[in-house]
């Protein structure tokens, strides 16, 4: 059996690093334009070059994604966009839109062309259909089961890659292509301006009485009647692989680089510890546990396992499950004095037991015994945004560690 690769989301130049650095092999971005996610801190040119020199001198890969459904007004611009990023060496490009695919076939036909999930592909013939027209890998809509992309691996020629998501949100409308931010927003979902009205709370008004609001219950569990719970496979690594999925995709351009952080890690050890030994495998809950520790909706096996039932929603809130907190990076570490640097990113203080993250390892616990400022005083906390702190760690720690805290 052939590795899966192990794609994460990268909204921003830090959280592209913070991936390749926690064990992603690829990370997809997007540029200023023409993504579908203009909420992400998105790439500009002099980013997009030096993430691209990040990756590549570490073996890794970077895939643009350029999967907006275009206007008239949009192809000209799209036309040029693609004359700036050719020759940047970009490992793939994502494209939804045939017309799109036509001008990445003219103008950049050396860099390979994914198609989109917001393609909408869900059979077997669609996506040969994208093979013989030049596409090397197909990204499969959300709502395939174990069963169909099974299907897909036997029909597809062996060199097409098939592309599936296995953690993060799940987007209540056919594979993303939503009308209801359009119409409630006036923002285009299909070009990355959606305003998640999945996730608003509905009441129900009759035509004869206006202004009295009735709402709007399913079973009695509540009113976000279109709020899907999160996706995540971490517990079926063995049936995503046999499956033939050439790589497991990560949702969450617009997450924080804690989020990209701890749901890499826990997706890159599982992986690691399944291909070590895939007869003797049994799953480690402890990345289950590690899951949990970002913020995140209830969790779900999505279409994997057939269509999802009344379980798969979330009625009765659209908030997130937010139980720990990051409270700081570490910027620096002197392994004579045992001493961290770091910068603050939320209020802790000495007494508070923490977690520390870092790459390749598992992460440890500790409780801050002394801390010291900028000027070397003695503190009893570190209230201020991105204030430097200096720290006493009870095991090396290295550059981009991060510390957690359990929510008081």
């Amino acid at each position: 059996m052939e590795k899966p690769e192990l794609l994460a989301p990268g909204g921003s130049l830090e959280k592209l690093k913070t991936a390749i650095d926690f064990g992603a092999d690829a990370v997809y971005i997007g540029g200023e334009a023409f993504s579908l996610r203009v909420a992400a801190e998105n790439f500009s040119k002099e980013d997009m070059l030096e993430g691209l020199k990040y990756a590549h001198d570490r073996g890794k890969k970077v895939y643009l994604t350029a999967n907006i459904f275009p206007h008239n007004d949009d192809i000209a611009e799209f036309e040029n966009f693609i004359d700036e990023i050719r020759p940047m060496g970009f490992d793939g490009v994502l494209i939804s839109d045939l017309g799109m695919f036509d001008i990445m076939r003219e103008k950049a036909q050396e860099i390979p062309i994914h198609v989109s999930t917001q393609a909408n592909n869900i059979n077997w013939r669609s996506a040969l259909m994208w093979y013989k027209l030049g596409a090397r890998r197909v990204v499969v809509g959300r709502e395939m089961s174990f069963k169909e992309l099974g299907e897909f691996r036997e029909k597809l020629p062996e060199d097409m890659e098939i592309e599936a998501f296995v953690h993060g949100a799940m987007c209540i409308s056919y594979s993303g292509r939503c009308l209801l931010s359009n119409y409630m927003a006036g923002r285009d979902a299909n070009r990355g301006h959606c305003a998640h009205p999945c996730r608003w709370n509905y009441a129900l008004v009759e035509e004869k009485r206006p202004g009295e609001y009735m709402p709007v219950f399913e079973n009695e569990r509540g009113t976000f009647i279109f709020n899907s719970k999160d996706l995540c496979m971490i517990e079926h690594i063995p049936e995503l692989v046999k499956a033939g999925i050439t790589s497991f995709k990560i949702e969450g351009r617009v997450k924080t680089p804690y989020y990209v952080a701890t749901v890499v890690g826990a997706y890159r050890r599982e992986i690691d510890r399944y291909f070590a030994d895939p007869e003797n495998y049994t799953f480690n809950e402890e990345e289950y546990s590690e899951l949990c520790k970002v913020s995140h909706r209830p969790y779900t096996t999505g279409f994997y396992y057939g269509k999802p039932d009344e379980n798969s929603q979330v009625y009765t809130s659209s908030s997130y499950i937010r139980d720990y907190d990051l409270v700081g990076v570490v910027e620096d570490y002197d392994e004579k004095t045992g001493i961290a640097r770091l910068t603050q990113r939320n209020k802790f203080s000495v007494g508070d037991e923490i977690e520390i993250i870092q790459p390749g390892k598992p992460y440890f616990k500790m409780t801050i015994t002394s801390m010291r400022n900028e000027e070397g005083l003695p503190i009893e906390s570190a209230p201020h945004a991105v204030m430097t702190v200096y720290m006493a760690v009870t095991e090396p720690v290295m550059k981009g560690a991060m510390l957690r805290r359990a929510k008081k």
